[in-house]
């Protein structure tokens, strides 16, 4: 079989050196890059990089116009993001995640029969975190005002071509948006018809969000001309969502609708500024947040990793990707009992976790040659000098997972993608061959949005924002649609004792922008859109980079594999709607039979797919030409503009 191994893997590595074309051309800049989810939103971040803002002005810009997309998010959502200063030439956490409403407790859930906080409506919302997110980083580190970042999103939601993807989404979603009469008038702009959601093409007018917008924009206007700082100013308008009369109709709409966030929990929610955890791997220094989202997850893969020869295995040689999924497993493991929100306690052991001594002793149980169906959270507290006070709980955690019962996934397309990638209107039919499987793909792919932008003077942002997706629930009139992340908190221990549900806690998310340095200088800012997939492919990406020389382009494009061995963080009502899938994998379409052949006989389940990355957006920073690259998958509609 090593034989087999090494021919598979030259033949990969073959492969890889003749894949010099891509799909897409990569995109190159001397003095900017914008990149994100909708060629509107790169063109939004455009416009304001030529009015002299920074990339901090522009990634707030495209975060406001996918927010007014509906690019699987809207205003009432969360946000994430890394950006590098150049002055302080430090790397900057922005933690601008909703926490959990008064009354959202275990019981709460419990009585109403739920397993996990539900899917949609109003009982599935955080405090809303991107407005509050976008203000506090312009007011930091941005130049312009408020009201020029704004100008694009307010001339959208006065009026937009409406894309396909998202117009689609609508129209399969219309049974679940009548159920809420807010969002009903706003998204089925034709009622009673066959039809009701726009078509491709249609202007999409939102005069509540517009309103909206307005308001914030009017608040800053107003404390300029009182002579107030620009940041001061800024910070005005964010007042006036949180604690004035936005924040009033927000409160009475999610009420109304049978929401549970007060105006006390708008009022006392901020942003927080926070340390962001990194790695060395192989001189590269690798950034992520902390252990409110999975992020830490690539990190701790990054370290068992550097155990192995990954470069002599090949790129997507079966040794690779079987080393890959073991590797993930035992990430992913720890970050389905270990992370959660660090201001609340228990408090994540995130040093042992990130220890390289823990990593080393992780990395010694991978079998080289079969899958683990039963790899399990490690000890990380040994590796901080202390003892683990949830060793029995551990064992809890073990005993919910029975898989006897489960179906395998098949080839799949995540929903809400399907449009832009089969080109056509998506239909529900095409899921009913496999209703269970699809569902479970499609919890697994949920996705989001990311924001990737970079200047000649040095500032870089990576932004991973969510919530809020359609079938949003829109708070009264205010045009905003409420997030839906409440559903990523655990309702008992035994699953996570660090994400139980809490009222002002964050529960533990998915979302996880990225980036890395050099020799102290931006290398790499890189994000994707894709659940629990995320971590899984810009972990592939990086290495696509680092290990197998591939242009930032390629990088985006090239074949990934998931593994669905792992808690799902998103949708279902039950434990076995989440619970792992041992030894299934997704690989794409085009890998080869040896390679197939080889992991059937190591113990693997195989599903397939063109598809089996979300869309990655990427910058390299081209330090030796003094240059910017951009990076935009293949997949979906993502888009970037260079100059």
């Amino acid at each position: 079989m090593k034989h087999l191994f090494f021919l598979v893997a030259l033949l990969s590595l073959g492969s890889t050196m003749q894949a010099q074309q891509t799909q897409k051309p990569p995109l190159h800049g001397r003095h900017w890059m914008a990149v994100t989810g909708k060629p509107l939103a790169a063109t939004a971040g455009s416009m304001i990089f030529q009015k002299g803002g920074n990339a901090v002005d522009a990634a707030c810009a495209m975060l406001a116009a996918t927010c007014t997309m509906w690019d699987v998010l809207s205003w009432g959502g969360e946000t994430q993001a890394l950006i590098f200063n150049p002055k302080t030439k430090k790397v900057i956490a922005i933690n601008a995640l909703g926490v959990a409403p008064t009354g959202a407790t275990p019981e709460f859930f419990k009585d109403k029969g739920y397993n996990f906080p539900p899917e949609y409506g109003p009982l599935a919302a955080v405090t809303p975190g991107t407005p509050g997110g976008l203000c506090y980083m312009l007011a930091e580190y941005g130049t312009l005002s408020l009201k020029e970042v704004l100008a694009p999103a307010m001339e959208m939601a006065a009026g937009y071509p409406i894309e396909a993807q998202t117009a689609n989404s609508m129209e399969r979603a219309k049974d679940r948006l009548k159920q809420w009469p807010y969002s009903k008038a706003v998204f089925l702009t034709h009622p009673g018809e066959k039809r009701e959601a726009p078509e491709a093409g249609e202007i999409f007018v939102q005069k509540e969000l517009l309103a909206t917008l307005t308001k914030m924009v009017e608040a800053e206007q107003e404390a300029l001309k009182k002579k107030k700082s620009r940041k001061e100013a800024i910070m005005a308008a964010y007042d006036r969502f949180y604690k004035g009369d936005i924040a009033k109709e927000f409160v009475r709409g999610c009420q109304e609708q049978g929401g549970l966030i007060t105006e006390q929990d708008l009022a006392r929610w901020k942003p927080i500024e926070e340390e962001p955890l990194h790695v060395n791997y192989k001189g590269i220094e690798v950034y992520k947040l902390q252990s409110w989202t999975q992020g830490p997850m690539l990190l701790q893969s990054l370290n068992i990793l550097e155990n192995f020869d990954l470069k002599g295995m090949g790129y997507n040689s079966p040794q690779y990707i079987h080393t890959l999924y073991q590797t993930m497993n035992l990430t992913f493991a720890d970050r389905d009992f270990y992370y959660g929100d660090p201001y609340f306690t228990p408090k994540t052991p995130i040093n042992g976790l990130l220890s390289k001594a823990y990593a080393k002793e992780r990395a010694k149980m991978i079998n080289p040659d079969r899958n683990d169906p039963d790899l399990l959270p490690g000890d990380p507290y040994p590796f901080e000098g202390k003892s683990n006070p949830y060793l029995q709980l551990m064992k809890e955690h073990q005993s919910l997972t029975d898989t006897s019962s489960q179906t395998k996934p098949a080839r799949f397309v995540p929903k809400h993608d399907a449009a832009s990638i089969l080109n056509t209107p998506a239909s529900e039919e095409m899921y009913a061959a496999n209703e269970i499987d699809s569902a479970y793909m499609d919890r697994l792919w949920r996705g989001t949005t990311s924001v990737e932008a970079a200047d000649k003077d040095g500032w870089v942002v990576s932004i991973t924002p969510s919530g809020g997706w359609t079938p949003a629930c829109i708070a009264g009139h205010t045009g905003v649609g409420m997030s839906q992340r409440l559903q990523s908190f655990v309702l008992d221990s035994a699953l996570c004792p660090f994400n139980v549900i809490a009222p002002g806690k964050r529960p533990r998310v998915t979302l996880t922008p990225s980036m890395a340095l050099k020799d102290g200088k931006p290398y790499l800012s890189f994000a994707v859109q894709g659940g629990d997939t995320q971590d899984q492919n810009l972990l592939q990406f990086f290495l696509n980079m680092v290990e197998f020389g591939m242009t930032v382009q390629q990088a985006t494009e090239a074949a990934n594999i998931n593994t669905n061995q792992l808690w799902l963080s998103l949708g279902g009502t039950s434990i076995k709607e989440r619970m792992p899938h041992p030894g299934s994998i997704l690989l794409n379409s085009n890998t080869p039979e040896a390679t197939r052949t080889i992991l059937k006989k190591m113990g693997y389940t195989e599903s397939f797919s063109e598809r089996t990355s979300g869309p990655v957006n990427a910058i390299f920073l081209d330090t030796a030409h003094g240059s910017l690259w951009g990076g935009s998958s293949n997949h979906g509609e993502d888009y970037g503009i260079g100059w």
